[in-house]
């Protein structure tokens, strides 16, 4: 188990998540510590597994996928084999972004990007309904969004 997170960790951490490019000399500087402590101490949230990665992220809309849905997803039953053929088409499906099992009426939550509605529905029904695993499935377009962040509070 790693050790609890002091104020220099959250201060790397809060620089990181507003520019995960900058240097270690420029990290080092803004947290205040000289940069071998600082590199040492990245380092150690990295292996930790405190920091997951790196990404750069793109704007899905200017790369011609405009279309981002969240679908509802019922399945027929949660045996190994429905579950794990279900698991594979999601991880088979460059659409399909996210993946969360969930608690309540829906078994799966997706988050879907297209780039077009024609897209989403050639996506669903040859791909997410040919599913003998799937029973049903709910779509929510996003029409605006309103507020989107990567980055975690670190109280």
């Amino acid at each position: 188990m790693s050790r609890p997170l002091d104020r220099i960790d959250r201060r790397i951490l809060a620089a990181l998540q507003l520019d995960a490019r900058i240097t270690n000399q420029e990290l080092a500087k803004r947290v205040g510590l000289s940069p071998a402590p600082c590199w040492r101490r990245l380092k150690r949230l990295e292996s930790e597994g405190i920091i997951d990665g790196y990404a750069t992220l793109l704007s899905a809309p200017a790369i011609g996928l405009p279309i981002q849905a969240y679908a509802q997803v019922s399945l027929e039953n949660h045996h190994t084999e429905t579950v794990a053929a279900f698991d594979q088409l999601v991880r088979d499906r460059p659409e399909v972004l996210e993946c969360h099992s969930m608690s309540g009426t829906n078994d799966y939550l997706l988050r879907i990007v297209a780039a077009s509605m024609e897209a989403y529905e050639h996506f669903l029904s040859t791909h997410l309904l040919q599913q003998a695993a799937v029973r049903s499935v709910n779509t929510s377009f996003v029409l605006r969004t309103k507020k989107f962040t990567t980055q975690l509070p670190l109280a």
